[in-house]
């Protein structure tokens, strides 16, 4: 038979009330003493007591769920960072449903629905960009949500990213010590401003170091469909440019697709220098020599998770007062 706060309350000789602060996590604020509250957690975990969720949502107005929105769950950074987030939330006391947007802005508009229909304490997403309507209808319900890896730079909202520009120009700017002078750029996704600031560390590196920038050494695949958009790409670079002596991609997945090119086009590629934003494990294997910024997908999760907790509190207390903005750049880690 289930255990209740009845019988927790009965084997201890306290009140069902006293067990209910204690494990809605309430003891301090009630001057339960710690000796107390041990106790009744002993004796929870002794009988298997599970909480009656729904009750406790009805009592506390949450649901200790939230939800998460990825553009592509298939995408080892994106799958990293869902595992990360789920460990991050589970610590801070919340359930994680997540929804894969596949970069469809139509499915982004109905996982932000869906997720809101389920009474989702809050949202983490990589949106889209392509649409904000939905980002502002968040804005203005003041509904708790934290942007990650893609954000909107006009618009005052919650966001994590990484130092995209940074990063990018020292990656460049390596390859161009180790004595590259053709580094051509391949890329995805141009609408976004993070693919734009990885583009503008890339030109700022070249242009510092005396290089001037070939229209031809630009190559941009359509994310939708870039394991074979990457082919037409790649032909045309070396084609236009025989003697390019570098590739920087400015995300993994691209990497990886363009190994499989010179795989399948038989293209010897031991004389080219290779960077990438982010990794995987399999390009220690591949390119020993490649250059990596790694994105630091534990501490994205982690302060995703701490931003939006704070801001669900904070719409507990203050209703829908503006919640203070937090926007967080990281760096990443060079290997």
């Amino acid at each position: 038979m289930k255990a209740s706060l009845k019988d927790i309350a009965e084997a201890l000789n306290v009140s069902k009330t006293t067990v209910s602060w204690v494990l809605g996590g309430k003891g301090d604020e009630r001057g339960i003493s710690t000796a107390m509250q041990d106790k009744v957690c002993a004796m929870a975990k002794k009988m298997n007591y599970q909480p009656n969720l729904i009750a406790r949502s009805l009592n506390t107005g949450l649901t200790s769920t939230i939800g998460l929105i990825i553009p592509d769950i298939t995408d080892s950074f994106y799958s990293e960072v869902a595992s990360s987030i789920e460990k991050s939330a589970e610590r801070a006391g919340f359930y994680v449903m997540i929804g894969n947007s596949e970069s469809n802005p139509e499915r982004e508009r109905h996982l932000i629905q869906m997720f809101k229909a389920k009474q989702v304490d809050g949202i983490v997403l990589a949106p889209t960009k392509i649409s904000r309507v939905e980002i502002d209808r968040l804005m203005e319900e003041h509904f708790p949500f934290v942007l990650f890896d893609r954000y909107y730079p006009e618009v005052k909202t919650n966001y994590v990213i990484v130092d995209n520009g940074d990063s990018s120009y020292r990656l460049v700017k390596n390859m161009v010590g180790r004595g590259c002078r053709k580094v051509a750029i391949i890329t995805t996704n141009s609408h976004l401003r993070t693919m734009n600031m990885r583009r503008e560390g890339y030109s700022n590196a070249l242009l510092e170091s005396g290089i001037e920038l070939d229209t031809n050494l630009y190559g941009e695949v359509g994310f939708n469909d870039y394991q074979k958009g990457i082919y037409p790409v790649l032909d045309r670079i070396l084609e236009q440019v025989p003697d390019v002596d570098g590739f920087f991609f400015t995300t993994h997945i691209l990497c990886l697709a363009a190994f499989k090119y010179f795989h399948d086009r038989h293209v010897s590629y031991a004389s080219y220098e290779f960077s990438c934003i982010h990794g995987m494990p399999a390009f220690q294997c591949i390119a020993p020599s490649m250059q990596i910024a790694r994105m630091p997908v534990e501490q994205i999760a982690e302060e995703s998770v701490n931003i939006l907790v704070k801001n669900i509190e904070f719409r507990q207390t203050h209703g829908d007062a503006e919640f203070p903005i937090h926007e967080v750049s990281l760096k990443c880690t060079y290997y």
